[in-house]
């Protein structure tokens, strides 16, 4: 079967920093992956070249079986258009209400009027627990969580395909991002989504991920299903999953 997201030989380097050095993953279609890895491994360089943001200097990224590093702006924008992306920040946009920012791609792109998009917002934001009585106020009146919430009610506004999530528990406290990682899994299961999320947060990766995938040194160290993560006999995976200052890692750091 034909993965719905699949990597293969990526490279990617900025001047002499080489980032990804052969990366390989394949998703399947449905499947929740979770890249874990520490600062600057290259998550979300891998996320980027999945995207378009960036090119790789050498590799394939496939989406359904099609090359996206070989498609013209128009396929490449088609492409696109099935993938939501929860962004580690949120990335609201202050000068719009909730509603708006969680319709903005829709409304940039003229698929749906003011009025429909309004209504459409209140859909989402209802899944991801929030009511109408936030649709109008500026993201500047949200905590921190609720930010969070309505960045997921704006990737799955279109009903995408793909969703990626870039560190959606970062900055939050351990209830709330649990009860984001809650969210995760529900809209994930609503949508029918193929998920690839990064983060370093390990109980995150294992509620979320069907499968986890360490990156380090440029390539893909260890994958392979949650239940499996604590029996891996990886070097790698074993000192970044429980914190531990001596092993591979430091030392290759050291180096």
């Amino acid at each position: 079967m034909t993965a719905k997201i699949s990597l293969k030989d990526v490279h990617k380097a900025f001047g002499p920093k080489r980032v990804l050095a052969g990366v390989d993953l394949d998703v399947a279609q449905g499947e929740s992956v979770v890249i874990i890895g520490g600062s600057g491994t290259g998550k979300s360089v891998t996320l980027k070249c999945i995207l378009g943001l960036l090119t790789p200097e050498r590799g394939v990224i496939e989406i359904d079986g099609a090359d996206v590093l070989t498609m013209d702006a128009a396929e490449r924008e088609r492409a696109n258009d099935q993938i939501g992306v929860m962004f580690q920040g949120a990335a609201l946009f202050d000068s719009l209400p909730v509603w708006e920012n969680v319709a903005f791609g829709l409304l940039a792109q003229k698929k749906v009027t003011r009025k429909d998009a309004r209504g459409l917002a209140l859909d989402k934001l209802a899944l991801v627990g929030l009511g109408e009585n936030v649709c109008d106020l500026s993201p500047a009146d949200l905590s921190f969580g609720m930010q969070k919430r309505v960045g997921l009610a704006r990737a799955i506004a279109a009903d995408p395909a793909i969703i990626f999530f870039d560190e959606p528990t970062t900055g939050l406290d351990p209830i709330m991002a649990d009860v984001i990682n809650d969210l995760i899994i529900a809209v994930n299961d609503k949508v029918g989504a193929t998920a690839l999320t990064i983060t370093h947060d390990m109980q995150s990766a294992r509620k979320i991920g069907d499968r986890i995938a360490m990156l380090y040194d440029g390539k893909i160290a260890w994958s392979g299903p949650v239940a499996a993560v604590d029996s891996a006999n990886n070097a790698y995976l074993d000192q970044f999953i429980h914190g531990r200052t001596d092993g591979p890692i430091k030392m290759a750091l050291r180096a």
